[in-house]
């Protein structure tokens, strides 16, 4: 088949997915295997051939990420019930006073927290950065609803055990300890400087307390229907934990991590050290580990309760994290990568703003950061090698782009506007307007990495 039939079809596909995910309301899982699907018949393929990339995609993504996904997930489970999120967020509070806690939660947030399943981390801290923000100012609320949007979206692609960025990894094929370490040094001072600029815009008459605030209640944890994301269990502690034992077995797990990632840069190798820093294995000892608090302090039961819930929410996360290779294995079989491989050079810095822009249209097509990060990656993988540049870099680049414009048709919009208090007017100021800055802000550190790698 002739490159230009193999690109229209692609064209095709990619347009045919978004139609059935935003028009129709298909499920996305169901939309990226049908769209496989026609790619894989449509280029030549064969019914065979395109069944056995299919589902040899899926596997492969799965393989490499699955199993952290779950444990990422089950660990956040445990962590919710045991209010690790409202103690940190008191504890910030009176560290860094009212006028930082903005940076300070955000930050945490994008970094720390990001095991914590995203509905769950949003629906608990809303709330509290609602109430932090009453006593901040006629823009407080403004500034905490700009750095909750910014760290909550940014720390899903940039940060590791975030869902996007395990994909995007996965995808791409990058060390899972080169991807935590290279995505906080874009995670870091993206949202720090992104919170910056929206400040100097809140600062200079931008807010309208009058008009993009609303006095309703908002919905706390509690009025959720039980059972959906977000629920908080109510479970009564026997002693509260001190936060650094919480957060304790996370840390160290990423600590682990981050410490093979070191040696394998430096070329250092050791036995011991290869097997605890693997990343299943160390997620693997921080479940382990956060167990055990939980255990200690909620009981036995209580445990089993998180567990199974962070079970439930993990479903729906591994199978669009692997329908993704689905469509990057179909991808690379039509052979996308020889074909788009002539048209990139590695030495300019165009192919990083290519990726970043493929990633936004997508996300301003289908309204999801994950999607996109997921579906634009799946295009990017076999285009990589061509390249010639680090798959890190495409990598991240895609989760910026990715971040673009998060508007009306996104779920973690609406949780924003309603948790928050704000008003539609408000929402798009803070969170359309406020990640649209993270997701170019990003591109700096993003190109920066591009001049040593």
């Amino acid at each position: 088949m002739s490159d230009t039939a193999i690109l229209i079809n692609t064209g095709v596909t990619v347009a045919a997915i978004v139609v059935l995910i935003v028009r129709f309301r298909l499920n996305p899982v169901i939309a990226l295997v049908l769209g496989s699907c026609y790619l894989g018949l449509s280029t030549g393929l064969g019914v065979s051939k395109t069944v056995e990339e299919i589902t040899a995609g899926f596997g492969d993504v799965m393989a490499e990420i699955g199993l952290l996904i779950a444990f990422g997930v089950l660990i956040g489970a445990i962590l919710r019930d045991l209010r690790a999120i409202e103690r940190l967020v008191d504890k910030l509070l009176k560290v860094f006073g009212e006028r930082r806690i903005p940076y300070a939660m955000a930050l945490t947030i994008a970094t720390v927290l990001q095991s914590i399943f995203l509905d769950v981390l949003l629906v608990i801290s809303g709330p509290l950065a609602r109430g932090i923000g009453k006593r901040l100012g006629p823009r407080g609320v403004a500034r905490m609803a700009t750095a909750l949007a910014i760290a909550l979206e940014c720390g899903i692609v940039f940060t590791v055990p975030g869902v996007g960025a395990l994909a995007l990894a996965g995808l791409l094929h990058v060390p899972l300890g080169k991807y935590l370490l290279f995505g906080l040094v874009v995670v870091i001072p993206t949202v720090t400087v992104a919170i910056a600029i929206m400040s100097v815009f809140f600062a200079r008459g931008w807010w309208n307390p009058a008009k993009d605030e609303m006095a309703d209640e908002i919905v706390t944890p509690e009025a959720r229907p039980q059972g959906g994301p977000g629920t908080v269990a109510a479970v009564d502690l026997r002693k509260p934990p001190a936060l650094p034992v919480v957060f304790s077995p996370l840390l160290g797990a990423l600590v682990l991590i981050a410490t093979g990632a070191v040696a394998e840069m430096l070329e250092w190798s050791n036995p011991v050290v290869a097997f605890l820093s693997s990343p299943v294995v160390a997620l693997l000892l921080g479940l382990v580990g956060t167990c055990l608090i939980g255990r200690r302090y909620m009981g036995q039961p209580a445990v089993e309760s998180a567990l199974g819930s962070g079970l439930r929410d993990s479903g729906q996360i591994l199978l669009l994290n692997g329908v993704g290779g689905c469509l990057a294995a179909v991808l690379a079989a039509a052979g996308l990568g020889d074909i788009l491989g002539k048209y990139f050079s590695a030495n300019t810095w165009a192919p990083l703003l290519l990726v970043w822009l493929m990633a936004a249209v997508l996300h301003i097509a289908v309204g999801s950061v994950t999607i996109s990060a997921i579906t634009s990656a799946g295009l990017l993988a076999p285009i990589a090698p061509s390249l010639g540049l680090d798959p890190v870099l495409i990598a991240l680049s895609a989760g910026a782009g990715s971040l673009f414009m998060v508007h009306l048709t996104s779920n973690t919009f609406w949780l924003l506007q309603s948790l928050l208090g704000q008003t539609t007017r408000g929402a798009l100021k803070t969170v359309s307007v406020g990640v649209s800055v993270a997701s170019v802000v990003a591109l700096g550190p993003i190109l920066a990495l591009n001049l040593v790698l």
